[in-house]
């Protein structure tokens, strides 16, 4: 039996199905933070890290 966790590339997403994930993550984020407050040094650098992946990969 196959792990759940193997990736065997059949369960890709495509690219609107990513971006609308993680902008309901955001949105997830935002709201349960509050405004105010500023990201933890970690979570900002993923986020960079993202935004790297996304403009490299348009």
């Amino acid at each position: 039996m196959a792990s759940p966790l193997t990736n065997d590339g059949d369960d890709e997403m495509d690219r609107g199905t990513t971006a609308a994930i993680c902008n309901a993550i955001g949105e997830r984020l935002r709201r349960d933070m509050g405004t105010d407050e500023a990201l933890p040094s970690h979570l900002q650098m993923l986020l960079s890290q993202f935004q790297q992946r996304d403009d490299d990969g348009a």
